[in-house]
Order: C-alpha cells, then sequence, then structure tokens
C-alpha cells in the first residue's frame, strides 16, 4: 500500500543512468561563436520628460501662407426681352384635326323590362332545333320467369328466434321522493357523516431506529486487477522511422567522368540510304487546252456599262469655302488658373508662449478624504466566557479503524525476503509462502514495493 511522494514506482529498472540527449544534438552539432541575429524590433522604453512643451507643430513651422486670391466672377449678361409678338403655334395644333365626342356606347344590352300582358313563350330553342330520330329499340335478353310464392313454410328459424324469450316489462322502481312540505323551522346542517362519524385517535407515527455502525472485521482488499494481472515485461525500445543522417558526397576530387560515360557502349549507326530521284522526262503528244467551259461557252455582244460618275464640268475659280458651323459657332474661351479652395483661417496663430495650465489644474480643489467607517462589529466580553462546542456528526459517530503493519518494518517475522533495490530507493519484498485465501477475496500479490 506504499504511495510515492516524489516520481512514479518503477517495478523493473536497468539500473542505468537517464539519458537526457536527443537526436537532434547527435545530428546537428554546434558551430562556432555566431551571434543571433539581432532583433529589429524598438526597445520598449520609457521617454522622460524633458522640458516644457513647446505648442509648435510641424503644420504650423512648415506651412507657408499664401496670398488667397478671390475667384473671377463672370457678371451676367442683362436680360433684355425680345419685340414682336410670340407664336404659340405648334405642330400638333396645325396637324390635329378635332373631332365630334360623344357619349361612349355601352357594349351591354340594356335590362328589357317586361310588362305587357302577353304569355310568355317558354319553349327553348333546344326544343325548337332538336328533332326526334327514329331509333329501333334493343331486345332485351332477361329471360322472363314468373314469380311463384312457395306453398309450404319456411322450416328455417333464425338464432333469434331460438334465443330470444319473450318478457313481461317490469318497469324499474322509482326513487323519486313523494311530494312532502317543507319543514317551517330553520335548515339543519348535520349531515350523515357528521353525526355517524367517530373521531379515532392518530397513533404515533413509527419511526423506524437508526442502526449501529459496526466496523468490518476482514481486512480492505485494494488491489486492482490492473495490478494483479499486470506482469512488467521489459520490451525492447521502438526504433526511429527517421534515417540516419549521413554526409552526402566524399572528400576526393572529382574524376570528370561520370557513370553514364562508364557504362554506355556506343552503338554502331549506318549511314541512312540515299534515294536518287527520278529524272524528269516531257510528254510528246501535245496537250489539248479546251475545257467545257471553254467549247459550250457563246460569246454575247453587250455594250459597257455608263459610269455612274457625274461629267465632268468646269473648274470654279474662286477659293474654297472651308467654314463649317463648328468653326463659325465656336469660340475659344479664355482659361484663368483656378486658385485655392482652401479658406482664410478664421483663428488667428498664438503670438505668446504655450501655457501648460490645464481647466482642470486651475479649478481643481483638492479635498481631504475621509477614511470609510468600518463594519466591522464590535468585539463583545462576554463571548469568550462561554466555551465554544466544537463536537460534530463526525466526531461523535466516527469509529476509527485498526492500522495495519506495513511489511517493510519486520519483512523476516511477516514472512518477506528481500529481492533487490530500485535507483529510485524502493526496496521489493516477495513473499515466502503464500497464505490461503477466502475464494470471494483477491489473490495477494507476489512482490510489494516499499521506500526506505
Amino acid at each position: 500500500r506504499h504511495r510515492c511522494c516524489h516520481k512514479r514506482t518503477k517495478i523493473y529498472d536497468d539500473g542505468l543512468p537517464p539519458s537526457h540527449r536527443t537526436e537532434y544534438v547527435d545530428n546537428y552539432p554546434g558551430y562556432g561563436n555566431i551571434c543571433p541575429p539581432s532583433s529589429c524590433k524598438p526597445k520598449h522604453e520609457f521617454q522622460q520628460h524633458r522640458g516644457k512643451m513647446d505648442g509648435t507643430s510641424i503644420f504650423k513651422t512648415d506651412y507657408l501662407p499664401y496670398e488667397v486670391v478671390k475667384r473671377p466672377f463672370r457678371a451676367p449678361a442683362e436680360y433684355r426681352p425680345k419685340s414682336g409678338k410670340i407664336d404659340l403655334g405648334t405642330i400638333y395644333q396645325k396637324d390635329y384635326n378635332p373631332h365630334k365626342v360623344g357619349p361612349v356606347t355601352l357594349a351591354r344590352p340594356r335590362e328589357r323590362k317586361h310588362t305587357t300582358d302577353a304569355k310568355l313563350d317558354t319553349i327553348p330553342t333546344y326544343r325548337d332545333d332538336y328533332r326526334l330520330w327514329e331509333a329501333q329499340r334493343t331486345e332485351s335478353c332477361k329471360v322472363e320467369r314468373t314469380y311463384q310464392p312457395p306453398t309450404e313454410r319456411f322450416g328455417n328459424p333464425s338464432t333469434f328466434q331460438d334465443d330470444y324469450i319473450p318478457r313481461e316489462p317490469n318497469p324499474p322502481e322509482s326513487f323519486k321522493p313523494s311530494a312532502a312540505k317543507l319543514p317551517d323551522g330553520p335548515f339543519d346542517g348535520n349531515t350523515i357523516h357528521r353525526t355517524a362519524y367517530v373521531v379515532h385517535e392518530m397513533e404515533p407515527r413509527f419511526v423506524r431506529p437508526k442502526e449501529e455502525y459496526k466496523p468490518c472485521d476482514q481486512p480492505f482488499e485494494d488491489l486492482t486487477t490492473h495490478q494483479r494481472d499486470f506482469k512488467g515485461i521489459p520490451g525492447q525500445q521502438a526504433k526511429s522511422c527517421r534515417p540516419e543522417h549521413r554526409k552526402v558526397g566524399s572528400d576526393a576530387p572529382f574524376n570528370g567522368t561520370t557513370e553514364f560515360q562508364d557504362r554506355y557502349q556506343p552503338w554502331l549507326v549506318s549511314l541512312p540510304e540515299f534515294r536518287k530521284p527520278r529524272e524528269y522526262v516531257p510528254p510528246t503528244d501535245k496537250m489539248d487546252l479546251n475545257s467545257t467551259n471553254r467549247l459550250d461557252y457563246i460569246s454575247h455582244e453587250i455594250s459597257p456599262a455608263a459610269p455612274i460618275r457625274p461629267p465632268h464640268g468646269r473648274r470654279i475659280s474662286a477659293p474654297f469655302q472651308g467654314n463649317t458651323t463648328t468653326r463659325e459657332d465656336f469660340k475659344p474661351w479664355s482659361i484663368c488658373p483656378r486658385g485655392l479652395i482652401k479658406k482664410e483661417q478664421e483663428i488667428p496663430k498664438p503670438t505668446g508662449k504655450f501655457a501648460d495650465l490645464t481647466t482642470f489644474r486651475s479649478h481643481y480643489i483638492p479635498h481631504q478624504g475621509t477614511p470609510a467607517q468600518s463594519c466591522k462589529p464590535v468585539h463583545a466580553v462576554g463571548l469568550n466566557a462561554v466555551p465554544f462546542q466544537d463536537e460534530t456528526m463526525y466526531r461523535i459517530d466516527y469509529t476509527p479503524k485498526k492500522k495495519e503493519i506495513c511489511p517493510a518494518h519486520h519483512p523476516s517475522n511477516l514472512g518477506y525476503v528481500y529481492v533487490n533495490t530500485d535507483s529510485q530507493g524502493h526496496q521489493f519484498f516477495r513473499r515466502l509462502s503464500p497464505e490461503p485465501s477466502e475464494p470471494n477475496c483477491n489473490p495477494i500479490p507476489n512482490e510489494v514495493a516499499v521506500v526506505t
């Protein structure tokens, strides 16, 4: 039942000191005195106030005021009304022919009211237009049989006729009280429950007595299945799948030959055959240049088409009139440079020295703060006279258990033999003869770890 407060208990240990080196230290050795790169991040330092604050800013020092020139204002031309009468005639008034407008005739016929005394003609158009056709009546395929009622009595009674027993009507008895006169005296509110009820005394409630705690005589078995079934078999350490770091290349000088030059076998290549073209022999017969178009085509005499170009007239000695509507109507305007839109500064610049006294400093009146009143109750004198009752239900009802003897104090008397000592200081003992245990209890462990 030992619980090590320092580290985990190692059941099996080879006794070798732990190695704190990693693969990174072995594969990546350190180099010479190389300083780490300096950080470009500025250091966070507090800048002290070195003097009085100057009220001038960069904008005030670098800004040069310019002379503000007023924007040229173009005076509008004076309105002069035109002489003469305004012609209010439009194309619509000239071309429009007026028509006489009358009320719109409704497409729905007016409702006719029959006020005549003549008889209403109720014959519809269906009766006038429909004419009966002379159709032959189909003959019925049904065999006509005359009904002959049976002469004998029906001899199959039903289940209702067999099971039904006629009974005389017996009207139920009426529970309606007879017509009685109401009492003249006051109403008596006594009921059968009030008159016939007998008051019984309540028995005291059964209280189950509290069972007294009885501690168990048998020792507590705190051995778990993991501690019982676990066997710390030392296993091999998992191999790393990382390839070994080897130096690529060699220190020998480059020979100039490659693997391709050593293993390549030159093949004998024959020159491609050159095929001599045939000599051209011109044909001896005369070529017939006649085609179907030449043989079948009939030429027609057609007069040449008259040119669309106008006839050549006499030349005009006057100079070319090159004026256009754009040249006559367009007049170049004189463009003046646009002035600054920035308004003149309304607030004048300060000339004196900057006063760093704020309104808070000038108007602030320091007040002396009053300490907060303590809400702690005053220490009473009579409380210490009465002794404090520190008894609890746990102290009253708790029964101390018997402490078991640890086998590390007297291993030889309890039947244990020393085996070995761990690197962390844990001693291991083995039982000489296992004690017989009950069938319901867990088996006793073979080895017990004890700290010295």
